[in-house]
């Protein structure tokens, strides 16, 4: 298994990508603060512990507690308002 590690936002979010049978994904944890992030493939974003305020296209702000998911269209973009450390774990829903 080949992991790549990244980081963003001055290392406030940090994530490890990963391959498995299903497709690529990733688990990560975003620091406090406010964030935006493009997409290239459709995602869905599962909490894992923490919570996310989330503002996807075309939507108004959606709170997304710890055990709860949200899709991201390919192409396009989300806003994220983080107000606790939050762990999240992403599918990259390639066609």
């Amino acid at each position: 298994m080949s992991l790549q590690h990244n980081t963003y936002f001055d290392d406030a979010v940090q994530s490890v990508a990963f391959q498995r049978s299903a497709g690529r994904a990733s688990v990560g944890v975003m620091d406090i603060g406010q964030y935006h992030f493009g997409t290239d493939a459709p995602e869905r974003m599962t909490v894992v512990a923490g919570e996310l305020r989330v503002k996807l296209p075309s939507a108004e702000w959606q709170q997304f507690p710890a055990g709860t998911s949200f899709e991201v269209p390919g192409s396009s973009g989300f806003d994220l308002e983080v107000e606790v450390p939050t762990a999240y774990f992403c599918e990259y829903l390639e066609g």
